[in-house]
């Protein structure tokens, strides 16, 4: 099989991949409202359905990165789809019973299934392509995936909040359930696909156990410590915005929206995620990904400042502006961030999946701010963070020369 047969088969196998992954977290966000009203639940108990899907990250990266260094990447991709299409299941047997333990538990499961295709599905592109190919190809999947989260809303609502699946009778739950259903003969089918492609990867070097003398090594080189610090910026940037955004839009000074109108209009920052995916890919294909990337992050950053400064609709349209910059972030950070050594790849992978945590931590601070001193000037927060992404990417560049150190 040539290398470019081969890089083919993996873009293509990996689309089904980045597309579930994104419709499977957008179908779960429309289970919480869902759930609250068929198990009574309060507002505490509901937003434990946000806490055990995003938990994933830090409870599953590590024994994910132990068992990818003893199987392969192809066989794990496989074990997550599988995961994750035995949460579907288990969700459906939990629902039927009105169980929420075990409804948490089948959501962690959906969750623990992505860990898997995380720090696996990322890293594969990067094996079969040069940087600088994989780069724009990862932004291209990454377009399917918000394919995905803009699809199952627009899919799951007919079944999930509808009025037929309002009742608490069995035909109620068939509707929640179906969902899932199609999501369990996806992912099984999917599962099958990577294993019977097992051997794509036979060519390449194959993941390595690393002693924890070398896994600190490889965890503390500057590269990768630099590129965790960007990643947990992009993450907590881009959530903060998504959070923030409809009760920036309701603010008089800024559009005065009521607050169903602002909801929707966050959709488009999303969207323009998505566009500028696609878009950017054919970007990455003519440019550096450290230009791109440095024009990118500096784009947000002055559109954040115009939204703290600004007022009425240009502070609105500049804040749902950033959603297009945000778009190629992701996968250049991660590819960048990457060592060269193969055998670390691997551990690279898992300690950036788990510098996703930011998606919690940054939107909290900015929360925290926004009550002492004002929602716009607590977008600073957010603003810093893509200047950290911007200086990330010009030292990954190789200048200015004058610096100290380099990213090894």
């Amino acid at each position: 099989m040539t290398e470019r047969t081969r890089a083919a088969r993996m873009f293509n196998l990996s689309i089904g991949t980045y597309f579930m992954g994104g419709f499977v977290v957008s179908l779960v966000s429309l289970l919480v409202p869902r759930l609250k009203i068929l198990m009574g639940l309060d507002y505490t108990r509901a937003a434990l359905v946000q806490a055990a899907f995003h938990s994933s990250y830090l409870l599953f990266a590590l024994p994910v990165t132990a068992w990818l260094v003893r199987i392969g990447y192809m066989r794990v991709i496989a074990a997550g789809c599988a995961v994750m299409a035995a949460g579907s299941l288990g969700f459906v047997g939990a629902a039927a019973l009105h169980n929420y333990p075990m409804v948490l538990i089948a959501l962690l499961a959906l969750a623990g299934g992505i860990t898997f295709l995380q720090i696996a599905g990322n890293v594969v592109i990067t094996l079969v392509e040069d940087t600088d190919k994989a780069i724009p190809r990862m932004t291209l999947l990454q377009g399917f995936n918000s394919c995905g989260t803009v699809l199952a809303p627009l899919l799951g609502a007919s079944f999930l909040l509808s009025d037929r699946s309002a009742g608490d009778d069995a035909s109620a739950w068939m509707m929640v359930a179906i969902p899932f259903i199609a999501s369990f003969v996806v992912l099984l089918a999917m599962a099958w696909s990577y294993l019977r492609n097992r051997d794509l990867l036979r060519d390449t070097t194959p993941p390595q156990r690393v002693p924890l003398s070398g896994l600190l090594r490889v965890l503390s080189t500057p590269r990768l410590t630099a590129g965790c610090i960007a990643m947990f910026g992009y993450v907590g940037a881009e959530v903060t915005i998504g959070t923030l955004l409809t009760n920036y839009l309701v603010l008089p000074e800024i559009i005065g929206a009521d607050p169903v109108a602002a909801g929707r209009l966050v959709s488009l920052y999303w969207g323009g995620a998505m566009v500028g995916r696609f878009a950017g890919s054919m970007a990455l294909g003519r440019w550096p990904a450290t230009r791109v990337l440095t024009a990118t992050a500096c784009a947000a950053a002055a559109l954040v400042l115009m939204a703290t400064f600004g007022n009425g609709m240009i502070g609105a349209v500049a804040l749902i502006a950033v959603g297009v910059c945000n778009s190629i972030m992701y996968p250049t950070l991660f590819a960048l961030a990457l060592p060269d050594e193969q055998a670390a790849v691997p551990y690279a992978s898992m300690a950036l999946c788990m510098a996703v945590v930011g998606g919690a931590v940054v939107p909290m601070a900015t929360a925290a701010l926004a009550d002492g001193i004002g929602l716009l000037p607590s977008l600073a927060v957010p603003g810093i963070c893509y200047l950290v992404i911007a200086a990330f990417a010009v030292v990954r560049a190789g200048y200015p020369a004058a610096l100290a150190w380099r990213m090894a």
